[in-house]
């Protein structure tokens, strides 16, 4: 027989193999030993986390010989069947490979038809978000109203891109990342049974790098003891992980609260040039941080941390750092991995934030509000309100009145508008001209580049004339940008051009400084203008309005009646 990798040899084939899961567990036994199965599950979580092999063992469970039952014997014809994939009546179905419409109705037409040899027909599909949107709709009625013998087990890694209508009908469990205590117990059985001797801390490096994960933590097992001579070495494991040993992060975390920054830049270079990644290099020290930000507060803290070996070496240096100062060390990692994520030069991110994490300040920051802090200027400060408190008491009169507050004046705009050549355009805009282009809008946008398309996502013309009109911006930001970029400039007259008929001069404006124009406009117009033309302006400004438009379709023009205050 040709060798088997480790996650494959080892796969559970009973609820009691299962590591980690035990809500999930415990609620399927219960089912089971009561018959209250349902007709459709959906098992989601992150990868390796147990969902295929949970579906198989209930599979199993509720076809047992000697079943239902909380256990599947493993023995019986139906139960080495399942477990050898050779049972007609489980079928475990990829969607990943088979998401086409017609193999799902393909896989339907057969449900109807009756079990040859177990209890249940058992339809496990996996990666189920992989379906298209006909197979989901093919798949939705059988949900809703299956045969009695057919159970459906989806499997999914991302729930979210499933239908509401399919998830309703199902009844959803949510695996978990197995926690790291229960990855290493898992491996020893493993390593137990295959009779390869091992050294806990090798395992401990390997379940931190599958991230929660079985099948990836069993993967990178196999790959060690492949690599390693007879006996697996910390040393093996983080070369075959990428992963960081806890002595180089001790050495980095020591020459920066000495403020050695030359220790930890020849550090960080060593550990590059061994073909560590930045990036994951980063990870790893904000992982160390928070090691020792629990080990100050934690006594026992073996159990929790994750990277940092509980040595005394290691407690020592926890006490060198004052929890401010892990804080603040946390926070600069964190901010510089986000930041590095987007560039080609890791290295330099990690430089940098090793510079300004060694000229933390070793002190912890003031607290506000401490009687220490407070100076002379506040102390004075206090004590003449505290006067002017007395004196208002005293007098039983209104409040001392106090300097008033400056008003917040609003930021005035840096986009030039064009005010004197729109009001220009007021002046001779007409109801038709304005509905000309609004009634080629869509077909304008249709015809742009869908990069110039999005600037226009929340902008629409307001005022037209025969020869140009004003396109109003929702937002200032927009606005601005239309104006710089000259591709736009150039190519979007162009295109109302070609649409229209028309070669219009556009004039742009944010929403706030056209408000202020038209009203401006209609003001000083009300006498002097055409009542015809004052009419279609006031006409096209409601026509903007998102409440009038609202309520014109709710209630219909006849009976909306526009009134300015």
């Amino acid at each position: 027989m040709t060798y088997q990798a480790f996650y494959r040899a080892y796969r559970p084939q009973s609820f009691a193999e299962m590591s980690g899961q035990k809500h999930i567990k415990q609620t399927l036994q219960n089912a089971l030993s009561s018959d209250k199965t349902t007709h459709a599950y959906l098992f989601s979580g992150p990868r390796g986390t147990g969902k295929t092999s949970t579906a198989k063992i209930f599979a199993k469970a509720l076809n047992c010989e000697a079943g239902p039952a909380k256990e599947p014997c493993n023995t019986c014809e139906i139960c080495t069947s399942i477990t050898n994939g050779s049972n007609p009546d489980v079928l475990e179905f990829d969607a990943a490979s088979h998401s086409r419409v017609e193999e799902m109705r393909e896989v339907i037409e057969k449900v109807r038809f009756a079990p040859s040899n177990a209890r249940y027909k058992v339809y496990i599909i996996d990666e189920v978000h992989m379906l298209s949107t006909s197979a989901f709709n093919a798949l939705l009625k059988t949900l809703e109203e299956p045969p009695p013998h057919a159970v459906f087990v989806l499997a999914t890694t991302e729930p979210h891109k499933i239908p509401l209508t399919i998830i309703s009908r199902c009844q959803r469990f949510d695996f978990k990342r197995i926690s790291q205590n229960d990855i290493v117990e898992r491996m020893i059985q493993v390593l137990d049974d295959a009779g390869i001797a091992y050294d806990e801390k090798v395992l401990r490096l390997i379940a931190q790098a599958s991230a929660g994960g079985m099948r990836d933590a069993l993967s990178i097992l196999d790959q060690v003891v492949s690599y390693s001579d007879g006996t697996m070495t910390v040393e093996d494991a983080l070369f075959i992980t990428g992963s960081i040993g806890s002595e180089a992060f001790v050495h980095i975390a020591r020459a920066l609260v000495d403020g050695d920054v030359n220790g930890a830049l020849s550090q960080l270079d060593q550990l590059v040039m061994d073909g560590k990644d930045p990036v994951r290099l980063m990870e790893d020290l904000v992982t160390f941080f928070r090691d020792l930000l629990i080990m100050k507060h934690v006594p026992d803290a073996q159990e929790i941390v994750e990277l940092a070996d509980v040595t005394d070496e290691v407690k020592v240096l926890a006490e060198r750092y004052s929890q401010e100062r892990l804080y603040q060390s946390i926070q600069v990692a964190t901010e510089m991995q986000q930041e590095m994520r987007f560039s080609n030069h890791a290295k330099i991110y990690v430089e940098t934030a090793l510079i300004r994490l060694s000229q933390l300040s070793t002190k912890p920051a003031a607290v506000s509000g401490d009687v220490s802090t407070i100076s002379d200027e506040q102390v004075q400060k206090l004590e003449r309100k505290i006067a002017q408190l007395e004196a208002q008491l005293n007098s039983g009169g209104a409040p001392v009145a106090e300097q008033p507050k400056r008003q917040r004046q609003r930021a005035q705009s840096s986009i030039k508008v064009p005010v004197g050549r729109i009001q220009e355009v007021l002046k001779s805009a007409t109801k038709p001209a304005i509905q000309q282009i609004k009634s080629q809008w869509a077909l304008i946008l249709q015809q742009m580049q869908r990069s110039h398309a999005a600037l226009l996502n929340d902008a629409e013309p307001v005022a037209a004339s025969d020869s140009a009109f004003v396109l109003k911006f929702k937002y200032e930001i927009h606005c601005q940008m239309a104006i710089d970029n000259q591709t736009f400039s150039t190519s979007f007259p162009q295109v109302v051009e070609d649409v229209t008929g028309t070669l219009y001069e556009v004039l742009y404006t944010p929403e706030e400084q056209w408000m202020e124009i038209r009203s401006s406009f209609l003001a000083t117009n009300q006498v002097s203008g055409s009542t015809d033309q004052l009419e279609d302006i006031e006409e096209q400004a409601t026509q903007e309005d998102p409440l009038v438009s609202e309520a014109t379709k709710l209630f219909g023009e006849e009976f909306v009646e526009i009134k300015e205050d």
